[in-house]
């Protein structure tokens, strides 16, 4: 999958030498015994002329009539580079499914099994991925927007949570969600009473039953509220309010990000260890907690691996654990980076053009932060070949790199690269380009990046 082989003739040590000399043919050489020859150096299509020295030792007396054929050797090309990128307008974001399936078989494995995994929809808002989420067996989601949620339901899927409080107009787009995809369960979170009344009161309304999991603040400051008096008392709230079903609790630890992975087990523990006496104590009152689900992307493996046996072992609790990880669908460096323990594969490439090379050592490139996640610090893509490159100047849509080797790409010349941010990139896009055999075969509009699509 890395890599795929053609090949070329007259290949040697990465590029194809042909000797001549200066303005002569190669039989006319020997009447001129101090002629200097060149070597044409293919490289990236140019030919780069390079004088060497000439030749020591006695000449042969005529050169034979047919020379030696080079022996053809394999050239791999990389896997992202597409064959027919002459026909795809950039910026662009190219989808490779079949890296998309392999992630998602090294997600299923990772939790242990689809019954224990609910992959956020938010890195990618495509139907298209849910289809083969669907298709590898994985039947629940986790959602950020009412439209994620509608673009995921209109797709098969069914079992969605929005993982947000839905408040204001939200309550009864909710409710409407709910009454249009009927076969669909459909579940949302809750902090606050105020909130919760408000849930209720548009669930009734609607004649509709909501599905509300506590959402607890286990150290992000985000959103949530702290395990404690008050938690307990809502979580009890929930269980006699009218419209509502207790769902179970969410605890999302999105503050625990280190590359350092004995530094991250020990955090997570922490925070493991929290939502698990929370959860004895809900237990004590006699309070029935359907399931949990907990993690991002960085200890969604801790959590599948410890979090339903330490619960057991602790405190005799069986309960479903479920993880919410969704980066890793699609990867990104900046993850990469820091989850070091994890193996996923680059499944989005951002593709763009040198359009300008302003002076001897920078080019610039139709990539602006209108196609790349700006919130990031700088370098906000690793470029492919271009490793040297630094990011001088970003605009709307401009990207100024620094490089010695700027000579080697003329104005049109295609670059590819991974971003640090795949999720919010992947919301700039209207529509993402789908990868198959090394050629873009078709468009997919980014469905799910329209804060409302029906609803």
């Amino acid at each position: 999958m890395e890599g795929r082989s053609v090949y070329r003739r007259g290949r040697m040590a990465g590029c194809r030498l042909r000797r001549l000399s200066l303005g002569m043919r190669f039989g006319d050489a020997e009447r001129l015994p101090e002629t200097r020859t060149l070597a044409l150096a293919v490289r990236r299509n140019r030919l780069i002329p390079i004088c060497l020295p000439p030749p020591v030792g006695p000449r042969p007396e005529k050169l034979p009539a047919k020379l030696p054929a080079v022996e053809e050797q394999p050239v791999t090309t990389p896997w992202y580079a597409i064959e027919n990128a002459a026909e795809v307008p950039s910026p662009a974001l190219l989808i490779y499914p079949e890296r998309v399936e392999e992630n998602l078989r090294r997600m299923i494995a990772m939790s242990g099994g689809v019954a224990g995994l609910r992959p956020h929809v938010k890195t990618h808002k495509l139907p298209q991925i849910v289809a083969m989420k669907l298709g590898a067996g994985i039947e629940k989601f986790k959602a950020s927007t009412i439209a994620e949620a509608e673009m995921t339901a209109a797709a098969g899927g069914r079992d969605i949570l929005i993982a947000y409080q839905c408040v204001g107009p939200g309550a009864h787009r909710l409710a409407r969600l709910i009454q249009t995809f009927p076969k669909t369960h459909f579940s949302a979170l809750v902090d606050n009473g105020g909130t919760l009344a408000e849930l209720s009161a548009a669930a009734v309304a609607a004649g509709v039953e909501m599905t509300l999991y506590l959402d607890l603040n286990v150290g992000m400051n985000r959103t949530g509220i702290e395990p404690g008096d008050e938690a307990v008392e809502l979580y009890r709230e929930l269980t006699r309010t009218g419209g509502i079903r207790v769902g179970g609790l969410h605890a999302y630890d999105g503050h625990l990000h280190n590359p350092d992975s004995a530094q991250l087990a020990a955090d997570a523990a922490e925070v493991r260890d929290r939502v698990s006496e929370f959860i004895g104590r809900l237990r004590d009152e006699g309070l029935e907690i359907p399931r949990l689900i907990a993690g991002g992307t960085p200890t969604s493996p801790l959590w599948a691996a410890h979090g339903k046996q330490e619960l057991r072992d602790r405190y005799g609790i069986e309960l479903d654990v479920e993880v919410g990880a969704g980066t890793t669908t699609l990867w990104d460096f900046g993850q990469a980076a820091e989850s070091t323990d994890q193996d996923y594969l680059n499944a989005a490439v951002l593709m763009a053009r040198v359009i300008s090379r302003p002076t001897r050592d920078r080019i610039c490139l139709d990539l602006g932060h209108k196609a790349v996640a700006p919130e990031m610090p700088q370098p906000r893509v690793r470029w492919f070949t271009l490793e040297d490159a630094e990011a001088l100047l970003q605009n709307e849509e401009h990207l100024v790199l620094r490089t010695e080797r700027a000579d080697e790409y003329p104005v049109g010349t295609v670059v590819y690269g991974i971003p640090r941010h795949i999720c919010p990139t992947v919301a700039l896009q209207s529509e993402v380009v789908c990868v198959r055999d090394a050629r873009a075969v078709e468009n997919w509009p980014v469905v799910a990046r329209a804060r409302r699509i029906t609803i």
